[in-house]
C-alpha cells in the first residue's frame, strides 16, 4: 500500500511545480541580494554571534527572515518593499536599545533580569516548590562546566542572553549535592532501604536519612544518593 503511494504521487509537481527554468537566474539573483541585506543588517546591528541575541533581537531576526523569504523565491514580490521593511526594523532596533541604554525599566521589559537558578547548593523555588527552569537543560549546562553535582556550586545565575553563570565553592567548603549525570541522577527512588545522604531530585536538599522520607523544603519524596566530590576544572 505504501508503494502504490509514492507511485501515485506527482514527483514533479513537488518538486517543481510551476517553476519556470527561465526564472532560475532570476531567483538566484534574489537570493543573493536578500541574504546580502541580512548580512548588512545583521553586521549593522552590532552583534557578533547568535550567543548575544536577546529575546527582542531574536524576534527581529524572525521578522528578518519573513521580510526576506517571499523576495528570494517569488517572483511576484518586489525587493525594494522589503528593503524597505528592513530599513524601518534597523531603525526600530536602533531606537530601542537607545532606550534601553537609557531606562533601566525598559532594558528589563525587553530582556527581563538576569534569574538565580541555584543558591547555596540548592535550585531556586518560585512557589509551592514549582522549579523555574528546564532541569535537562540546565544539567547539560552544567556538565559543560565539569560540574558533578550540586555540592560544588554556590551559585548559578541565568543570564538574559541565555548563557549561565556560575560561582563555585572552594574545595574544603564543598559537600554533598545531587548528582546530575545521568548514570547517578537516575538512580532516584521514593523507597530508602539504607541510611546515607540524599538529595532531593526536586529543590536538591541534601538530608541524612535511613527511611522513605518526605522533603521538608518542597514536600516532594523523590530521592537520590547524594555525592561529595571535589570539582577538578
Amino acid at each position: 500500500m505504501g508503494i502504490n503511494i509514492l507511485l501515485e504521487i506527482d514527483w514533479k509537481n513537488l518538486w517543481l511545480k510551476d517553476l519556470d527554468f527561465s526564472m532560475v537566474l532570476e531567483i538566484g539573483i534574489r537570493t543573493l541580494i536578500m541574504f546580502t541585506f541580512v548580512l548588512v543588517f545583521l553586521r549593522s546591528s552590532g552583534k557578533k554571534g547568535v550567543r548575544q541575541l536577546s529575546i527582542f533581537e531574536v524576534a527581529i531576526i524572525i521578522a528578518l527572515g519573513s521580510a526576506a523569504g517571499d523576495p528570494m523565491v517569488s517572483t511576484e514580490s518586489a525587493i525594494l518593499p522589503s528593503l524597505l521593511v528592513f530599513i524601518v526594523i534597523l531603525l526600530l532596533y536602533r531606537l530601542i536599545t537607545y532606550l534601553t541604554a537609557k531606562s533601566q525599566k525598559m532594558e528589563m521589559i525587553l530582556e527581563g533580569d538576569p534569574m538565580y537558578i541555584v543558591e547555596d547548593g540548592l535550585f531556586t523555588l518560585e512557589k509551592d516548590g514549582d522549579a523555574n527552569f528546564a532541569k535537562d537543560e540546565f544539567f547539560a549546562e552544567m556538565r559543560v562546566q565539569n560540574i558533578e553535582h550540586l555540592g560544588q556550586v554556590r551559585a548559578a545565575v541565568l543570564e538574559t542572553n541565555g548563557q549561565v553563570s556560575f560561582l563555585f565553592y572552594p574545595e574544603n567548603q564543598v559537600d554533598y549535592g545531587l548528582p546530575i549525570f545521568p548514570k547517578p541522577y537516575h538512580q532516584k527512588t521514593e523507597n530508602i532501604v539504607r541510611q546515607g545522604h540524599y538529595a532531593c531530585t526536586h529543590c536538591a536538599k541534601v538530608v541524612e536519612i535511613a527511611s522513605s522520607h518526605i522533603c521538608e523544603r518542597c514536600g516532594k519524596q523523590e530521592w537520590v544518593p547524594a555525592i561529595n566530590s571535589i570539582r577538578y576544572a
